[in-house]
Parts: structure tokens; C-alpha cells; sequence
């Protein structure tokens, strides 16, 4: 009898078990957030709090943020995305999409979207300020041999009117160091995160650009474009 209601209590507890973290696992992927709109986003940057880079530092080495985006945020792989020297702006928004999951691309995106559900604003500032104070890690993933051309420089710098593609220029800077605004670093990155980042922008999985200011371009993009994109920006120095 007492076996019986061990085996039934534990088969109980185990089933309950099962079921919370199917439901964790499949919560992130499940939530509908409502992407920006140009007034939410302008207000919410307007009330970024100022961050501070030496709490900003404490943060990340506490919140042992180096161990998948590397000492300073240069991450010696291509797993993680590196985040130093990248627009302090971008930064904080990225981790306000997390935390409210409208940054979702796949189940990689769970980890900070758990790690998000902790910080408040001033800790986001703090940690996006201390990052953007470190050096962008220019040809630190340069490939050996770049896919790159001539015609990739003229879309960066041009764009392509017939596609209705604006230059990268315009908004990334001239040397892929970052625009006004929200707008990211592009110097530097790994060819693995830029083609992941864009390919999902083109299909629709990556949704947190304000008015879709990235995804109307990256649609008009081929798979061989974008890696050149990505290994022409790898390439970039100052």
C-alpha cells in the first residue's frame, strides 16, 4: 500500500514537473508583444536613464555576461553577438526587447529573455553605457577570404534604387560605426550574427524594428548580398 502511494505521488510530481517546464519552454515562443511605434519608441528614449559605466561594469561581470559575450564584450567565437563599442542606444533597446519578448528568433533568444525579466531600465542604461565604452573589435572576425565586391560597397554606399534600398551609409555610418538614434554598429560583427540578424529580418522572424525600418531593405536582399554584406563589414577598420 505505502509503495502504491509513493509510485502514485511520485508519478504525480513528475508529470506536474513536465508540465511547468513545458510550458516555460514554450511560453517565450507562444507571447504576442505589439512591435513600436515611432511615439512609444521616441518617448521611451527619451526617458532612457543615464547610465553609468563603472555600475555598468559591476552588472556584467555579476550578471557573468562575459561568458557567452567574451571579456569587455569582445567574444572570442561567433556564437554570441560581441557587444563593445555598440551604440549605447541600441543596446538598451535590444534589452527592453527581451525582456518584453518582442526580440524572439528562436530558442537562443530564452536565455536573455529569462536574465531580462530581472533588470529594471537603470540597470539595461548602465550595462548598454559600459559596453559602448569598450572598442569595437574592428577585424576581429575578418574572414580569410572576403565574398565582398564592388558591388557591395556601391550598396552600402548608394543602395539601389530599383530594389528601393537606401544606402547601409545612411543609417550605419560611413564606416559601419553606428548612426544617430537607436541605430546599431555594424563594424566589426561576425559574418555568423550579421547573416542570422538579416536573414531573419527578410523572413519576418526578427520583428523589432520600429516601423520595420530594417526588414522593408533585408526583404530585397539574396542569400549571396547578405553574406557580402557581412563579410564586407568584418572587414571594415577605422
Amino acid at each position: 500500500m505505502k509503495l502504491t502511494k509513493l509510485t502514485v505521488s511520485l508519478g504525480i510530481t513528475l508529470t506536474l514537473a513536465f508540465t511547468a517546464n513545458t510550458v516555460m519552454a514554450s511560453s517565450h515562443g507562444s507571447k504576442v508583444v505589439d512591435p513600436w511605434t515611432t511615439a512609444e519608441w521616441l518617448e521611451t528614449k527619451r526617458d532612457m536613464p543615464e547610465g553609468d559605466v563603472i555600475r555598468g561594469e559591476k552588472l556584467a561581470n555579476e550578471g557573468y555576461c562575459y561568458s557567452c559575450h567574451g571579456v569587455q564584450g569582445v567574444n572570442p567565437t561567433q556564437a554570441t553577438p560581441s557587444l563593445a563599442g555598440q551604440n549605447p542606444l541600441y543596446t538598451y533597446k535590444m534589452l527592453l526587447d527581451y525582456k518584453s519578448g518582442l526580440f524572439h528568433i528562436d530558442h537562443k533568444s530564452d536565455v536573455m529573455i529569462d536574465l531580462m525579466s530581472t533588470y529594471n531600465k537603470q540597470q539595461m542604461a548602465d550595462l548598454a553605457v559600459y559596453y559602448a565604452a569598450q572598442e569595437l573589435p574592428y577585424l576581429q572576425y575578418a574572414p580569410q577570404a572576403s565574398t565582398s565586391s564592388d558591388a557591395t560597397s556601391k550598396v552600402v554606399r548608394k543602395g539601389d534604387v530599383s530594389r528601393l534600398i537606401v544606402p547601409c551609409a545612411s543609417c550605419h555610418g560611413a564606416h559601419g560605426e553606428g548612426g544617430m538614434n537607436e541605430t546599431p554598429a555594424l563594424a566589426g560583427m561576425s559574418p555568423r550574427m550579421f547573416i542570422r540578424h538579416m536573414k531573419a529580418y527578410r523572413s519576418g522572424d526578427r520583428t523589432n524594428d520600429v516601423n520595420s525600418g530594417m526588414a522593408q531593405f533585408a526583404t530585397n536582399l539574396t542569400d549571396d548580398e547578405i553574406a557580402a554584406l557581412a563579410d564586407y563589414y568584418a572587414t571594415l577598420t577605422k
